[in-house]
């Protein structure tokens, strides 16, 4: 993918606002299709099968939380997803990369910066692209258990005694990979390398925002964690024996 081929879904109601980043996109070789309402965006992505959504919190029909939220549930699409707000709310930045948002984005940021940081997104997922085979390569491999929680890599389903765990696709990924290395600490660098091809820079938080989903998923602690446990200056630990109740 290179940036001439760069698509993004822009779901925004406010129709200047989207015609006015549409055209300033497009001057920079990314096409950008707006959808003005939040409970059209769903079927306006699949069609689309875009590089990148960027979401506006406040939206009719469905808001951007809660599309973000449901998009990382959505097993057909798994590529980045950027809010685009006006609300300058740390909750709500913190918020919603729980929920899985690759960026939180003012729109008073310069158009400029605007590009740089949404060019930024598209080189990372582009440089995970051939990463993809790690998911594939999980249909040959048995499901893992550990207690009460059950790893079935191909249903690509996880449950925790009697609940299915609703996972995305990356975080999946993220759990079968610590998982295969049980009692084994694996540090930012080597997950970011093994799951999106891309080298940690000292500043990504992508695989902390990422942990502490499934953290929040798998009914572990978030101020005391023993089941994916922070091992300080060195990464993240899979507690094998952590899942028996």
């Amino acid at each position: 993918m290179n940036d001439a081929m760069n698509k993004i879904v822009f779901v925004e109601d406010d129709k200047d606002v989207g015609e006015l980043i549409a055209a300033y996109l497009a001057r920079h070789d990314i096409e950008v299709i707006v959808e003005s309402r939040g409970d059209r965006a769903e079927a306006t992505i699949a069609a689309a099968n875009p590089d990148l959504v960027l979401l506006d919190i406040m939206l009719p029909g469905k808001d951007g939380m809660t599309l973000c939220r449901d998009l990382q549930q959505h097993a057909s699409w798994s590529g980045p997803v950027v809010l685009l707000t006006s609300l300058d709310s740390d909750m709500n930045h913190i918020l919603s990369l729980e929920m899985g948002a690759s960026d939180y984005i003012l729109k008073t940021t310069p158009p400029a910066v605007l590009l740089a940081r949404l060019r930024l997104h598209l080189r990372q997922a582009a440089a995970a692209q051939p990463h993809e085979d790690v998911s594939h390569a999980l249909s040959s491999q048995k499901a893992l258990q550990f207690g009460t929680l059950k790893i079935d890599p191909i249903n690509r389903q996880v449950t925790l005694g009697s609940d299915i765990i609703a996972l995305s696709t990356a975080d999946f990924d993220l759990l079968w990979e610590l998982a295969t290395h049980a009692g084994s600490t694996l540090n930012r660098d080597a997950l970011l390398k093994t799951l999106r091809g891309v080298d940690y820079d000292g500043m990504d938080r992508s695989i902390d925002v990422a942990i502490s989903r499934l953290r929040k998923k798998l009914l572990d602690s978030a101020t005391e964690p023993y089941r994916i446990k922070t091992i300080r200056n060195k990464g993240y630990l899979f507690a094998p024996h952590a899942w028996d109740v």
